[in-house]
């Protein structure tokens, strides 16, 4: 995934940064909300029932009902989202969790161009 962004006009929400489509913003943010609603910490089941329900039209985002694809969640939200560190995936424990790596990810990318900005 590409992050293309505005230095001069960053949305609020970074969902906005990350993701291409309002559909898209809207489901990743639904996705780390119900991840927090529970503990932070989800199982494979869990994921699977929030994926059945985005995908049978049953799931709200503001009180209006959201529909969403189930292989396009995994594929385009899912996917995305643990690649960028945004979503943790414990092989272990079969749990997805919020994680912090995306910051470090970022903090990687500036340092990469400090270099090659220093390069003369």
């Amino acid at each position: 995934m590409v992050i293309l962004f505005d230095q001069y006009n960053l949305p609020e929400n970074v969902y906005e940064v990350v993701f291409a489509t309002d559909l898209q913003i809207q489901v990743g943010e639904m996705l780390v909300n119900y991840i927090k609603k529970h503990g932070g910490v989800i199982n494979k089941r869990q994921m699977s029932a929030f994926a059945k329900k985005l995908h049978r039209g049953d799931a709200e985002y503001n009180g209006e009902k959201i529909s969403y694809n189930k292989r396009q969640f995994y594929d385009r939200i899912l996917t995305p989202m643990k690649a960028m560190g945004l979503v943790a995936y414990d092989m272990y424990e079969r749990t997805y969790s919020i994680s912090k790596k995306f910051c470090a990810a970022l903090d990687s990318i500036s340092e990469k161009w400090s270099k090659e900005y220093d390069k003369s």
